[in-house]
């Protein structure tokens, strides 16, 4: 800390740094390995951000933080991958790291000023899988929160036995279920809408006679892929999602999931899970893959009714600060 020595009419004392601590089970609070000023809170579930001090230097208190909300289920029965987490970012330029092309910090009201007071953290958990029997759309995710930052759940995937067959809105949309003349449309993406985008939309899915294949779910850096028209073709890739350094190390999170493919007539494969967590598609008698816990990826969507959809991959909420 510090204390003025040169003016013997001051008695102001202060700290130049943030002094928190985490709880909450399997929460950490850990210096960052780039630098020694930097703490990082990571957050796999809810706890509580308690700052007892302030820092002296305004600037300071301006935190860098990284919020995920659970990514989506995919559904059953010719069906659309999950789509991811809502993802948003703040890069202080007291705590400078490689952020994602997401970063808020140019827009006030993104920024989060700390004071000495508890923060409580929500961490999304990831939406259910539709299961056999039932041909149902995936469960959406569940949104994150820090301070006055909310991150939306993905939107589940949709199913060509489900009304409407389109997927469902959220932070990424769901993609489309197959199994119309004219196509289905995916959910749409920054559902709430926030600036800069927490996620991209869902891919549709192609019209044609015995379409099964589904559209991938988005993700927060690209919106799922088209699933085409027609009986043997594959299902549309998950989203991709976005990469940063808030933990120091480069990670890649909210990763829509892969739509289903069409096994019979052919064999075509379930649409690739997107980079950052999510689950790949399936089709025939498999099990579809579930995105990855606490990168907010969607899970992959299911060709049939008698096998498991993937689930959505919980969130994750990371502050770092000076």
């Amino acid at each position: 800390g510090w204390i003025n020595t040169m003016d013997s009419t001051s008695n102001v004392r202060g700290s130049s740094f943030i002094i928190a601590t985490v709880s909450g089970a399997c929460n950490t609070l850990v210096t960052a390995p780039c630098c020694a000023n930097a703490k990082i809170a990571t957050f796999t579930g809810p706890g509580t951000f308690c700052v007892s001090s302030a820092s002296g230097c305004s600037a300071n208190n301006v935190v860098s933080y990284v919020v995920v909300a659970g990514g989506a289920g995919g559904g059953t029965n010719g069906s659309g991958g999950g789509g991811a987490g809502g993802f948003r970012e703040v890069e202080s330029p007291v705590t400078p790291y490689a952020a994602s092309p997401l970063d808020g910090y140019p827009s006030s009201p993104n920024r989060i000023t700390v004071s000495a007071t508890a923060f409580p953290i929500v961490v999304g958990g990831g939406g259910t899988a539709a299961s056999p029997p039932s041909a149902t759309k995936g469960g959406s995710g569940n949104p994150s929160t820090f301070s006055s930052i909310t991150s939306a759940g993905g939107g589940g995937g949709g199913s060509r036995s489900a009304s409407p067959k389109c997927g469902i809105a959220g932070g990424s949309g769901g993609g489309a279920g197959g199994g119309c003349s004219s196509g289905n449309t995916g959910g749409a993406g920054n559902t709430p809408p926030t600036s800069p985008s927490q996620g991209f939309p869902g891919g549709n899915s192609g019209g044609g006679t015995g379409t099964h294949a589904g559209g991938g779910g988005g993700g927060a850096g690209v919106a799922g892929a088209l699933a085409p028209g027609g009986c043997s073709v594959a299902g549309g890739a998950g989203g991709a999602g976005v990469s940063s350094a808030i933990t120091s190390s480069i990670v890649a999170r909210a990763g829509g999931g892969g739509g289903s493919g069409r096994l019979s007539p052919g064999s075509s494969p379930g649409g690739s899970g997107g980079t950052g967590g999510g689950g790949a598609g399936a089709s025939g008698p498999s099990n579809a893959v579930s995105g990855t816990p606490n990168t907010g990826g969607g899970g992959g969507g299911a060709e049939f009714t008698g096998v498991s959809a993937g689930g959505g991959g919980s969130g994750i909420v990371v502050i770092r600060y000076r």
